[in-house]
């Protein structure tokens, strides 16, 4: 895919926000943001993402965990059943403020891809350019 791909940020950080975005934009691609995961819900119905960047610890509404399983729900009947081939890419401290250690997973992570903060701009698109890539 071309790197006017959409990527949707999901992130409740400003600082983060604005690191990632800046990452992407410096890569050529085009940004939404969302800081919240039913705000981010919300975005990606009305911007239709090639790819979403995901934080796991938001402090409101629900958490990315969440948000990722409701995209990824395999139920055909799921509100977001027309969204589960967009891949996801988590970008997450949680690893720094507990002692679980996640990666993906069908059931209880559902993304394509999972990466630690804080965000190094050759690693975020080098793995954004990956998954763009792969077939949906």
């Amino acid at each position: 895919m071309a790197q006017s791909a959409k990527i949707l940020v999901i992130e409740d950080d400003p600082d983060y926000q604005l690191v990632i975005e800046e990452i992407l934009k410096s890569g050529g691609y085009t940004v939404v943001a969302a800081s919240s995961g039913e705000e981010g819900l919300k975005k990606m119905v009305s911007e239709r993402p090639d790819l979403i960047i995901l934080d796991v610890m938001m402090e409101r509404t629900i958490s990315g965990f969440e948000v990722a399983k409701r995209i990824k729900s395999k139920d055909p009947g799921s509100e977001f059943a027309q969204f589960a081939s967009i891949p996801i890419l988590i970008l997450t401290a949680i690893h720094d403020t507990t002692f679980f250690r996640f990666q993906p997973d069908g059931d209880f992570l559902p993304v394509e891809d999972f990466m630690e903060k804080p965000p190094v701009r050759e690693e975020v698109l080098k793995r954004v350019g990956r998954l763009l890539s792969m077939p949906r």
